[in-house]
């Protein structure tokens, strides 16, 4: 699966023209399974809704995950009901597969999805998607969590899904505060080189998503909504909780690898106030130094704990050396991944090499505290062992810091390229999908058409409005496999260290 290279990253945020009359500004997908009775109530109450409140065009589509029920023809007499309407058929089932097949055929500057039950006031849809049309934000999300939203809800779920947002800000630090609200939306311009990225293809979709873009620096706007809880939802609350903890282990341990090129969301340099360099402020201090002192002190935590085991069966010295050791290599590993932002096993054991000599320096503080508090008294206590130590320690982690920032990390400011941004735009679909018919997945109203947002081809064209595919085929080769073409920087403009 390939896709085709372009220059640069991802452009610049600048406010949406509301284009041509007929020309969608916003797509809104509805992704349904076996939803017959409520499908059509709920299209033409977001149909209404839209015409009356929306300044821009907009189009709403539903997305049948192979539906068993009458629900793909009740799609289909909307379409042809309401010129407003598309209907799009999967043949399998999940909630990211239908909004990553749907959002890459679509012609929409603004992509959104709601769930069919309309659990979230429609007066929060405008909000969502205004910081997307002005250019302000890149995902916008509904979040029931807020300190203004007004929820209406079970006991049982709120418990789940607080529990669950906990989980991802301890295991992945993310910072919004509603993952699984289903209200969100995105510029397409990330989504065509986020998605590619996101793997899932069920209800752990969106906090994927999510926290990418979180890690890659974009921004995300939170809207408070006011929410009220389906009592006849189908969601199976086991299973869904199952996948969603394997899909934050996956996620954690490639967020945790480097094996995410999340630098192909970089904004251009310079759209990020953070970009621009104060003179006499080096670039990144106050973020270190407040990530170096939180390692800091766990690490001093970690190291008296194992002086005290280690001391129960060695004498002062040997414990020292060990416990200073072992929380060493520990230190120098959370420094080099939190404080510093290096991500990756390059350069890994040189730096744990360079961290075993800053650690002898330390050792050698340490120790020498300790024998001078032997010259000094026989038998100390254990607890005037451990007030030397920490005093020792204190002036080896200042050493440590100004060690790691100069020596071990240091910011590269040489002449040749040192680092690479890499980006992408989606290469055509190459096999049977929305532009391409075939025999066993026939596809319909797939004419040429001409966006006020750039030349493509649009999945809608001017005839039939519904269209079908019979497999993800057209999903994966849509987005290919992230292959793309890598172009040099100068250093000072991108530095993967310098985390957002």
């Amino acid at each position: 699966m390939q896709t085709e290279p372009s220059p640069g990253t991802l452009p610049a945020r600048e406010h949406l023209p509301a284009g041509h009359a007929g020309t969608p500004v916003l797509d809104v997908v509805i992704p349904v399974y076996n939803e017959e009775k409520d499908l059509r109530p709920c299209v033409l109450r977001l149909h209404e809704h839209l015409s009356r409140t929306f300044p821009y065009a907009f189009r709403i589509t539903v997305a049948d995950n192979a539906s068993t029920d009458a629900t793909p023809m009740v799609a289909a007499r909307l379409a042809a009901e309401l010129p407003e309407v598309r209907s799009y058929r999967l043949e399998q089932k999940g909630r990211g597969r239908a909004l990553r097949t749907v959002w890459s055929a679509s012609d929409a500057p603004v992509l959104a999805y709601m769930d069919v039950d309309l659990s979230t006031d429609l007066n929060a849809l405008l909000p969502l998607v205004a910081p997307l049309i002005s250019g302000h934000s890149d995902l916008a999300i509904g979040s029931r969590l807020a300190r203004s939203s007004r929820v209406v809800r079970g006991a049982k779920r709120e418990f789940i899904s607080r529990t669950y947002n906990l989980i991802l800000r301890g295991s992945l630090q993310a910072r919004f505060s509603d993952a699984q609200c289903g209200f969100k939306a995105i510029r397409r311009d990330v989504a065509q080189v986020l998605l590619p990225l996101v793997e899932d293809t069920g209800w752990f979709f969106d906090t994927e998503m999510l926290v990418l873009a979180e890690r890659a620096g974009l921004r995300i706007h939170e809207v408070p909504v006011d929410w009220v809880d389906d009592p006849n939802s189908t969601v199976h609350i086991v299973k869904t909780a199952t996948d969603d903890l394997k899909g934050v282990w996956r996620v954690g341990r490639a967020l945790a690898t480097g094996s995410l090129a999340l630098d192909r969301l970089a904004r251009p340099f310079g759209d990020d106030p953070r970009d621009r360099e104060i003179s006499g402020v080096p670039k990144g201090l106050a973020r270190q130094l407040v990530g170096f002192c939180v390692v800091g002190a766990l690490s001093t935590l970690f190291y008296l704990v194992l002086y005290s085991g280690f001391r129960t069966f060695s004498g002062s010295q040997v414990a020292n050396a060990l416990a200073l050791l072992v929380s060493a290599v520990a230190n120098t590993a959370a420094n080099r991944r939190l404080t510093f932002g290096v991500r990756g096993r390059g350069g890994a054991v040189r730096h744990q090499a360079q961290g075993l000599v800053v650690f002898g320096i330390g050792l050698v503080l340490t120790s020498g505290s300790l024998a001078a508090l032997n010259a000094a008294t026989a038998e100390p206590a254990h607890a005037t062992e451990l007030a030397v130590l920490i005093v020792a320690n204190l002036a080896a982690t200042v050493l440590r810091f100004l060690l790691f920032r100069a020596w071990v990390f240091p910011d590269r400011h040489d002449a040749s390229p040192s680092t690479v941004v890499a980006s992408h735009v989606p290469a055509a679909p190459t096999g049977p999908g929305p532009t391409a018919a075939g025999p066993a997945s026939p596809v319909y109203a797939t004419a040429p058409q001409q966006s006020a947002y750039g030349t493509g081809t649009s999945p809608y064209g001017t005839g039939d409005s519904s269209y079908r595919t019979g497999d993800s085929s057209y999903d994966h080769q849509t987005w290919g496999d992230a292959t793309m073409r890598m172009q040099p920087v100068r250093p000072t403009d991108h530095d993967p260290r310098d985390a957002r």
